[in-house]
């Protein structure tokens, strides 16, 4: 994470040169040194002495005695730290690839070291209707039942009961609409039961005057339930 201009240099590794050797003291160096110090030379496979054994200067590299075409001679850039903004080549081994998960073009890599698909399919969910009118007694919360599922992605609704499927805890929204007929001076109210306990939560009308009148009570609610958690709705009327 930065703030303000993304740095154009991150990760650094020493630079290194490899010769085509043959029978001569003079050869070219790839980045332009000050001195021999900055260079720290290897001759089959020994390092020499910087300014004994050869001197440097820019782009030249002379040695003391001439090389063969069978010697092996490479340099380390010493005075020449090459920084890029992608780790070095071979630098990063399977301990720091960690992360658990399939990586992929769909994927992307989570905080907590996993790759994960992005979005999600908002499971479970489900809806459902009554084919049928359903009476409510006086004066009594009374269980609205639901023979007719639309969808059910994880079978999770059943005997007019949703039921927390296993490992799918967290946050859930529930909507009901339900239509019902009441008369001058009735109301009706609905709320959700979760695990058998009358939820605060309530949503009612009242029919003041007039004669009989259909009224729709819905309402939307949340909560955060726990896998084997039960939800079901129960309506009032007076």
């Amino acid at each position: 994470m930065y703030l303000g201009n993304q740095p154009a240099l991150s990760y650094t590794s020493f630079a290194k040169q490899d010769f085509t050797t043959s029978a001569t003291t003079s050869y070219v160096l790839d980045n332009p040194v000050t001195n021999a110090n900055e260079l720290a030379l290897f001759i089959n496979f020994v390092r020499q002495e910087p300014t004994t054994a050869y001197s440097a200067s820019g782009t030249s590299l002379t040695l003391t005695s001439a090389t063969s075409a069978s010697d092996d001679m490479y340099c380390v850039y010493l005075g020449k730290a090459v920084q890029t903004v992608n780790p070095p080549s071979g630098s990063v081994g399977i301990s720091q690839l960690s992360a658990t998960g399939t990586k992929d073009s769909t994927t992307f890599l989570r905080g907590d070291n996993t790759f994960a698909s992005a979005g999600g399919t908002n499971t479970p969910a489900f809806r459902v209707t009554n084919s049928s009118s359903q009476s409510i007694p006086h004066d009594t919360w009374t269980k609205v039942t639901f023979d007719t599922e639309d969808y059910d992605t994880d079978s999770a609704f059943a005997s007019s009961t949703f039921t927390v499927p296993s490992g799918k805890g967290g946050k859930y929204i529930f909507h009901w609409n339900v239509v019902t007929s009441i008369d001058a001076n009735e109301s009706v109210i609905a709320r959700l039961y979760v695990n058998g306990a009358a939820q605060t939560i309530t949503f009612g009308r009242s029919l003041s005057g007039g004669s009989l009148e259909a009224i729709t009570v819905n309402r939307s609610v949340h909560y955060s339930l726990s896998a084997g958690n039960t939800v079901e709705l129960y309506m009032y009327q007076n």
